[in-house]
Order: C-alpha cells, then sequence, then structure tokens
C-alpha cells in the first residue's frame, strides 16, 4: 500500500497560499491512489522544538544509555524518522519568511539527520533516497532570474542541500507573487501573479494520473 506524508508549515491558516496548494496536490495524490494512505504532520500549528543538546547528543550514544531526556528526544527523531520512511510520497510546503525557510522546517530537517538511520553511519549514503519528495514553495514576491531580488530566496535554494544527506532529492511547484493581491504597491503584478499560481495549479494536477472510474 502506498502512503503520503503531506506536510505543511505555513503560519497564515487560511490566509495560505502554500497550504492551498499542498491540498490541492494530496486531493490530486488520492485520485491516483484511492486504496493508499495519508499521514498528515503541520508544523505550522504544532511546531517541533528545535535541535537541542539531548537531541543532538542522542544520535550518537547507545539508546540503552540514553538520558531521560535523550530518550525524550530520541522518540521524536524516530518518529519523525518513521513517518519519513513509511512515505512512498513526501509533500511539503514551504513558504518564504523573511527570505529563507519556517525555522520549523529547518527543525525538521535537523532531526532527519541521524547517522545509521536515514545515512549510512560509516559510507555516509543516504538511505531515503528511493522517495518522491514534492516540495510546494510560496513566495510573496519575486526571486526570479533579473528581478532585483535574484538569489535572495534562501528557501528554495537551502533545502536541496539541507536533505541531501539523507538522499531526499526535491522535486519543486512554485508559486510567487503572493502578496501582488493584499499589497497596494504590488498591484500592478497582479496578472503575473496569478499566472504564476495558474502554473503552479497545472504541475500540481500532472503530477499524478487519476485512477479511472
Amino acid at each position: 500500500m502506498t502512503n503520503l506524508l503531506h506536510i505543511d508549515s505555513s503560519i497564515t491558516g487560511e490566509h495560505s497560499t502554500s497550504r492551498r496548494l499542498t491540498a490541492r496536490a494530496a486531493a490530486t495524490w488520492r485520485a491516483a491512489h484511492p486504496e493508499g494512505t495519508v499521514t498528515y504532520r503541520d508544523l505550522g500549528a504544532d511546531p517541533l522544538p528545535h535541535l537541542g543538546a539531548a537531541a543532538n547528543t542522542a544520535k550518537f550514544v547507545p539508546p540503552e544509555q540514553h538520558t531521560p531526556e535523550q530518550a525524550a528526544a530520541w522518540r521524536l527523531i524516530t518518529e519523525l524518522v518513521d513517518e519519513v520512511k513509511a512515505a512512498d510520497t513526501i509533500l511539503l510546503g514551504l513558504p518564504l519568511y523573511n527570505f529563507g525557510p519556517p525555522s520549523t522546517v529547518k527543525a525538521w530537517v535537523d532531526h532527519l539527520i541521524v547517522p545509521g538511520l536515514t545515512l549510512d553511519a560509516e559510507t555516509r549514503e543516504g538511505l531515503l533516497g528511493d522517495r518522491d519528495f514534492i516540495v510546494v514553495t510560496s513566495r510573496g514576491g519575486g526571486y526570479g532570474e533579473g528581478t532585483p531580488r535574484e538569489g535572495w530566496d534562501h528557501a528554495q535554494s537551502w533545502i536541496p542541500h539541507g536533505v541531501s544527506l539523507t538522499g531526499l532529492e526535491p522535486r519543486f511547484v512554485t508559486a510567487e507573487l503572493t502578496m501582488a493581491k493584499t499589497n497596494p504597491a504590488m498591484a500592478d503584478l497582479i496578472p503575473l501573479a496569478e499566472a504564476s499560481q495558474a502554473e503552479a495549479e497545472r504541475v500540481i494536477d500532472a503530477l499524478w494520473v487519476p485512477v479511472a472510474a
């Protein structure tokens, strides 16, 4: 049985573009995998703790030697790793905040870098590379080639490096200029924003082929 791990991270609730697009993608996946299962994690509503000393040291100490704090941190680490290992497809909503990823996404990635669980402790080969990793990015402005802030999107550029030790390789679906309708200074960019979101929807709808009725 196939399994989708659907992760949202936006803190803007019903106003979130990334949440709307990941919901569309999840619905497309379900239509193509009617017998599949979905695991959902909301990093925006239920954020993970940032990687602390107990979690970091727990990765390098045998479980039978863990302190109570390390044992609690290890339970969370293995829960997060098991969610990824159980998934055939991972769907992550990744909004751009202050030119970088939400800190909760960074915390999620930090918990996934575990020698012996997600990468070989000796060869350093990633152990999660046989999964499809779809990252739906949204950004309020324009950061493409030739724009004043070209290269300022440090979320989309970071995550391939962040997960690279695990073997995961993201495929991106991007919607930009999402603030055009709410920021009067961007009103003339509304047509470009609508085109960007329409293209993101088109790409999402083509990710998986629905099962014929």
